[in-house]
């Protein structure tokens, strides 16, 4: 991967990143029921077996950051997606829930990786750049996990096994990765940053604290929409693999155009307003899918939990990035990797829930943390980013404009 053939400014890089990285990722989740039938288990156990990702994302998110920046983002970053999606082809043969667990932690090191480096180098880019770009960034990520979706979807229904389908995802990421990061160069870090030492474990301070109880909400029911829609509309309302596996598209659909345009709401109003807005557009959301009796109540309330849970992470993110107390990637670091514990709760919690009391009492568990979100979400920030702004960088930022990369041979 020497070369890429198309030339991109550096923000149109990390949104490739974000894109080629979530397609890697997002192939698994609409074949969930067929692996969930394969292995011949409920809800509870599979769950458990779910848990070895974000166990594997949790440890490289509290660990990884030093070995990172020692590797290099750029070496790092073109290794971990094909891996993490070949970690997947793999966890697809698994016979039962406790070999899926094993085979599952090694992508979830993949995906943590993953996340320090391009959440970073988001930050770091948009520094750069002189505007934001941290909600674009992720709404590439819920595109290329649409495009994931919809792809699962034409493989499902032509009735394609799981197995055969997650091979195929190996060597469409590796030619995305070598597409859109083959040219990659990592955007240099802020001058704060210079003036901290990264230590091995990235401890969260209290206001990082304030900020992971901020995400709790979105990071659960995205995970729940993630993990569990597909099974859901199967469950519920006995779907095929066409309408189970739209479920998880039209989430992730309206997830992406959400963050696309969400920088321009914060830089109009404020990050904690948008996010209560965001939060009972979630609430609301959440209560479809608890109540519906139809499909497409149900899938209405998946695309608004996409909508309500989409930049509520991203602007933590940047709201832990913009301290000024530890360098960015440790602020990052500490914010995702509590953030992810729901993650590590969330699979086998719901899995419980859902094989116990059924899988809309999944989905309503999360509306205490809705309300916890909404307590605390003026942590994000209760100014519009355009008055936060400082007036000398943005004097200085047409100054260092954007540089052409320069030609590469193939």
């Amino acid at each position: 991967m020497r070369s890429a053939p198309f030339r991109l400014a550096p923000h149109h890089r990390v949104f490739g990143g974000f894109a080629i990285y979530a397609f890697g990722l997002g192939n698994m989740f609409p074949r969930l029921p067929d692996i969930k039938l394969a292995m011949g288990v409920q809800e509870g156990a599979l769950g458990l077996g779910l848990i070895g990702t974000p166990v594997g994302t949790l440890i490289a998110l509290t660990f990884a950051s030093p070995l990172l920046e020692r590797i290099g983002f750029r070496r790092a970053l073109l290794t971990v997606i094909p891996l993490m999606a070949a970690g997947y082809a793999v966890a697809a043969w698994a016979p039962d829930p406790l070999t899926f667990f094993l085979l599952l932690v090694p992508v979830g090191l993949m995906i943590g990786s993953a996340e320090v480096i391009l959440n970073v180098e988001a930050d770091r880019t948009e520094h750069l750049v002189g505007f934001r770009i941290m909600n674009r960034a992720h709404s590439f990520w819920s595109i290329g996990f649409f495009g994931a979706g919809l792809f699962g979807v034409a493989i499902g229904q032509l009735g394609i096994s799981p197995q055969l389908h997650l091979a195929l995802v190996v060597p469409l990421t590796a030619l995305g990765v070598a597409a859109l990061l083959g040219g990659y160069q990592p955007s240099p870090k802020r001058a704060e940053e210079a003036e901290h030492h990264a230590p091995r474990f990235a401890r969260p301070t209290g206001p990082i604290l304030v900020l992971v109880a901020v995400t709790l909400s979105a990071m659960l029911m995205e995970g729940a929409s993630l993990d569990w829609s597909a099974i859901y509309m199967r469950n519920v309302f006995d779907s095929g693999p066409f309408l189970s596996g739209f479920a998880v598209a039209i989430f992730a659909f309206c997830q992406a155009t959400s963050r696309f345009f969400a920088d321009s709401f914060v830089d109009r109003h404020s990050p904690s307003g948008v996010a209560r807005v965001l939060l009972c557009v979630m609430a609301v959301g959440v209560l479809c899918t608890f109540l519906s009796d139809l499909p497409v109540l149900s899938l209405l309330g998946f695309a608004l939990i996409g909508v309500g849970c989409s930049a509520i992470f991203p602007l933590a993110v940047s709201a832990a990035a913009q301290r000024t107390d530890r360098a960015a990637a440790i602020n990052v670091a500490a914010l995702a990797q509590i953030s992810f514990i729901t993650f590590l709760v969330g699979p086998p919690l719901l899995g419980f829930v859902a094989e116990h009391w059924g899988i809309r009492a999944a989905f309503g568990f999360g509306m205490p943390l809705i309300v916890v979100s909404l307590l605390l979400a003026g942590a994000l920030g209760s100014r519009p980013a355009a008055e936060k702004a400082n007036p000398a960088e943005r004097e200085k930022a047409p100054a260092r404009p954007v540089q052409p990369e320069p030609a590469q041979s193939q």
